[in-house]
């Protein structure tokens, strides 16, 4: 994650961030209630999330969550499936004919590593998806990273560490085995007789 520092917490500025968060928090809960077929609905509340009316070919599947909504940049005939979320606050920019899954998570925003510091200060940088991208199922995007045109980011990837995706690039998820503790291997074996 990108070590950029953004803010000192409890500054004014991060006091108007938070009271953009209880807005946006508020506007999107009434959104992710609204009926599926209720179009018009949806897009006044798109417009107030966002500060700007999507763009006309830009379809989002709710439910949808965003902690600021105002540094969301969509281009035109993106597609965001459901249960998705941009915590965005350092701007997340996604490029034209971008499609991204169900339960995908985008951070630009978090605390340093450092017990002393993260109390106090936030830190992040912004993402950036170029064009024709594809980000898969409950990927996660961090701080500070760029995908590349037509780069494909495979189901349940965490892409970190202020990395650019190349062109027609792929990163690929590698989840850890389950922990299975002593205590629960023997709640599952068959009793002794």
């Amino acid at each position: 994650m990108s070590s950029e520092l953004l803010m000192r917490i409890h500054s004014p500025e991060f006091q108007a961030m938070s009271e953009r968060v209880l807005a946006a928090t508020e506007l999107t809960s009434r959104l992710n209630v609204l009926p599926f077929d209720d179009a018009d609905g949806k897009a006044a509340l798109f417009e107030r999330i966002l500060g700007r009316p999507l763009p006309e070919r830009t379809t989002i599947y709710s439910p949808f969550f965003t902690d600021h909504g105002l540094n969301v940049d969509l281009a035109e005939r993106v597609f965001i499936n459901q249960n998705c979320t941009f915590l965005d606050f350092a701007g997340i920019r996604l490029a034209e004919r971008v499609m991204v899954g169900p339960k995908v998570t985008f951070i630009t925003v978090g605390h340093p590593v450092d017990v002393d510091e993260r109390r106090v200060w936030l830190t992040g940088a912004p993402i950036v998806v170029e064009e024709n991208a594809w980000i898969g199922a409950g990927a996660t995007i961090l701080p500070g990273v760029t995908i590349g045109r037509d780069a494909v980011i495979a189901a349940g990837a965490v892409v970190a560490d202020d990395e650019r995706i190349q062109p027609r690039g792929r990163a690929e998820g590698d989840r850890p085995p389950p922990v299975v503790s002593d205590a629960s291997r023997r709640r599952s074996r068959p009793p002794r007789r």
